[in-house]
């Protein structure tokens, strides 16, 4: 996996309505290559429809998703698949074939993108190994609990070898030492030139991984660049508070039967 000339992720003008709301609001946004790329909002600021037009699960309404320099939705209704072959995805929600095991998950959705079955096999026993799930018998996705279904879904996301993972809250409900597994295989990734996009309202957890953030606010993006910069010489606690106009929380005379 070697890192691609100019960004991962271009963004222009990305622009999706719901009704009379606008979620997101023509936003520019460049993610360099070979970066560990943090995107912060609250809650219902745009992060989550950001991700999802990027990777082509909702059409904008307007602008324009390059990955690595290909137009994801050509001015069309669907999704460039070979734009997309080029992208992992743990999105929020993830929704899986809950009477298979965590292996045939695997291979199935392995075969379906058509990898050959040596390679999904192999691919598929380390994964499972390393994220601590079954590697065999006869526990059901269904069985498995929030963090399993997060790592069996970062699992289906790195099966095909991606060039850019998109994760959103990889590490929610994981217990700690398979998140420490978690964060060290990101951080492989990204090593060897690939790119991860991660979203995460984990302020501590962004500033241990990644290189550059981005955070969002009302559909739009009010800061962006590397981590150093966009927190200014605070944490980015406050940076983040301090960008959204987030004020000091105070309950007043309320809650007084507590």
């Amino acid at each position: 996996m070697t890192a691609a000339m100019g960004p991962a992720v271009q963004l222009t003008g990305l622009t999706r309505r719901f009704g009379d709301k606008v979620a997101v609001d023509a936003i520019d946004l460049s993610i360099p290559a070979g970066s560990f790329f943090g995107v912060v909002g609250p809650n219902g600021a745009g992060k989550t429809t950001t991700l999802a037009m990027l990777t082509g699960l909702l059409r904008p309404d307007a602008g324009e998703v390059r990955l690595f320099g290909r137009d994801l939705w050509r001015g069309g209704r669907r999704a460039d698949a070979t734009a997309l072959a080029l992208v992992g995805v743990l999105p929020d929600g993830l929704n899986l074939p809950e009477r298979l095991t965590g292996p045939e998950v695997l291979r199935f959705f392995g075969l379906i993108r058509g990898l050959p079955e040596q390679d999904v096999r192999e691919r598929a026993e380390e994964l499972l190994e390393l994220l601590g799930l079954p590697t065999s018998g006869d526990t059901l996705v269904m069985e498995y609990s929030t963090g399993m279904r997060k790592k069996i879904g970062l699992a289906l996301a790195l099966l095909h070898a991606p060039r850019l993972l998109v994760l959103d809250e990889p590490l929610e409900a994981v217990d700690p030492v398979s998140a420490a597994t978690i964060r060290a295989i990101l951080t492989r990734f990204v090593e060897r030139g690939g790119t991860v996009l991660l979203s995460s309202h984990v302020m501590s957890t962004v500033e241990a991984l990644c290189t550059h953030v981005a955070v969002v606010s009302d559909g739009r993006i009010v800061a962006s660049g590397p981590l150093e910069r966009v927190r200014s010489g605070t944490s980015l606690d406050e940076a983040f508070a301090r960008l959204v106009g987030a004020s000091e929380v105070s309950l007043g005379d309320g809650l007084t039967w507590l």
